[in-house]
């Protein structure tokens, strides 16, 4: 069968899906897309996974994709982060068989991927691009697509996506904000770009960003023309997005407690993670709960928190505090799943609101370097409560330890490692070899020793065994032939002997 391509592949294996659950690292795992999925989700998308991962270490693709098939949770698509055509190609081979399609994240601002080199850190590198798209595309069952970040200028932008539908990429999702524009200045995304790139390519194009309510969906499909519209933090606030209403949040906390029940096994941090994001506004004023909803350490414990928090917005709302002034200025009582908008950065440059032509644009700035000293006043909030925990902890970079790499993955190696490798690689080496690496808390050639000294010991207590029952059946027949041979009628006389003793026997006078 042909593999189907462009708007085909769109209609026909992804049924037309206009609303879309994006690729969230710990986030977009089975029982979120499931939950995602029962309240108007059409199409879903894995975690990014790390391609070199993915080839090397089975567990990982057991536990990341291969652990997590089932009926309900298709259309799916596959997202991997990768820099090498032939480890990304290796990675999809071993993937197409469980997704309907494979996704190269362009889009990852992330430090870990500037430091992995993927991700947006990529979309300098055309002709490295070019070629893992045209080698995927050859290769595979299955269609290859591709997540991208915009260009500041709107025609390097077009190029650009121009560029990945020639090498092959037979949909593009287009974040229409900058490599820069990420946490605190994240701003508004840029719908100009993403029309200008929808307009220029004769593939589906998915748009991201700016997306809290259903209204935003229908709005950005009419002004950019785009095929459909992916959510990520719109998601993780309110699962029903896509219906078009805000439950309680009780309610989607619930159920997805419920999903994970039925779908074990699911990390506990990821779970955690997402009741943080559902309960996120209740607990800016519940800040007990919060610390407790941190510390628990199973299901049962945060599903426990969970009711509290239920019960405590039940009691508000039956104080009648549901008609009083919102907190924040949010929109609805904090107990209705609403989405978290991030303020506006500091100095930003008005060029309009964002959401069609006119499109206010951010200047990046990044936070001034800390001292030497490391002092409380530069100290980030996260490094200061590192300080508060540890008084002796030093920030200082020039005193950090230079981490030494692993020869055969380029990771951290253990300081004290026999093969001076990093964990993951010392344990295949130390398996292969059957030896020990103390460092690593490996015991391989020790457990060989103990186990095959258990085997000489068993196989020693067999042969004495075995020499004890063959004492006790000498034993045995001995025995019997002492009670044989006395128990035996004396041999009847021999007449031979008779007659000699007849013969010598004087005769009477």
């Amino acid at each position: 069968m042909a593999k189907l391509q462009g708007f085909e592949f769109w209609r026909k294996t992804l049924k037309e899906a206009r609303f879309v659950v994006a690729p969230m690292v710990d986030q977009s795992e089975l029982a979120w897309r499931l939950l995602s999925r029962r309240h108007g989700a059409q199409l879903c998308y894995t975690p990014m996974l790390h391609a070199q991962v993915f080839v090397r270490d089975a567990n990982y693709r057991r536990e990341n994709l291969y652990n997590e098939l089932c009926e309900e949770d298709r259309p799916l698509i596959t997202q991997f982060c990768a820099n090498d055509p032939e480890v990304f190609l290796q990675a999809a081979l071993l993937a197409q068989d469980y997704c309907d399609a494979i996704d190269l994240n362009l889009g990852c601002p992330q430090m870990i991927a500037k430091r992995g080199h993927y991700g947006v850190f990529l979309q300098d590198e055309w002709e490295l691009l070019e070629k893992m798209v045209r080698l995927a595309n050859e290769k595979l069952s299955v269609p290859i697509t591709c997540k991208i970040r915009v260009f500041k200028e709107i025609e390097k932008t077009v190029r650009y996506a121009q560029m990945l539908e020639k090498a092959g990429c037979q949909l593009l999702t287009v974040h229409g904000r900058t490599k820069d524009q990420k946490g605190a200045m994240t701003g508004i995304a840029n719908w100009e770009h993403i029309r200008a790139v929808r307009k220029a390519v004769n593939i589906p194009v998915f748009a991201n960003g700016n997306i809290h309510h259903l209204s935003d969906v229908e709005r950005c499909i009419q002004e950019t023309g785009v095929q459909g519209v992916m959510s990520a933090e719109g998601n993780l606030h309110n699962p029903a997005l896509f219906e078009g209403c805000s439950p309680p949040v009780w309610e989607m906390a619930e159920e997805y407690l419920e999903v994970v029940q039925r779908h074990p096994p699911c990390t506990l941090s990821y779970v955690r993670a997402h009741l943080f994001k559902l309960w996120h506004h209740t607990l800016q004023i519940h800040q007990d709960l919060r610390e407790e909803l941190a510390k628990v350490k199973n299901l049962e414990g945060l599903t426990g928190v969970s009711k509290q928090l239920r019960l405590r917005c039940q009691e508000e709302i039956a104080k009648g505090k549901d008609v009083e002034e919102k907190e924040g200025g949010l929109p609805f009582p904090h107990w209705i799943c609403q989405p978290y908008v991030r303020p506006e950065p500091k100095e930003p440059v008005a060029n309009g609101n964002g959401h069609g032509s006119e499109v206010k644009k951010t200047v990046c700035q990044k936070r001034a370097l800390e001292d030497s000293d490391g002092t409380a006043d530069t100290l980030s909030k996260n490094k200061q409560k590192k300080r508060s925990r540890n008084p002796h902890k030093n920030f200082c970079p020039e005193q950090k330890p230079k981490y030494i790499k692993c020869e055969q993955c380029g990771n951290p190696k253990g300081n004290k490692c026999v093969f001076n490798l990093c964990r993951g690689c010392c344990k295949k080496k130390a398996y292969k070899e059957v030896a020990d690496c103390p460092s690593h808390g490996l015991r391989f050639k020790t457990k060989a020793e103990k186990q095959k000294a258990e085997e000489d010991e068993r196989r020693q207590d067999g042969r004495k065994a075995d020499e004890t029952k063959e004492d006790e059946r000498k034993e045995g027949l001995a025995t019997e032939t002492e009670r044989s041979s006395s128990s035996s009628p004396p041999p009847p006389p021999d007449p031979n002997t008779e007659l000699q003793v007849q013969c010598k026997t004087p005769l009477p006078l």
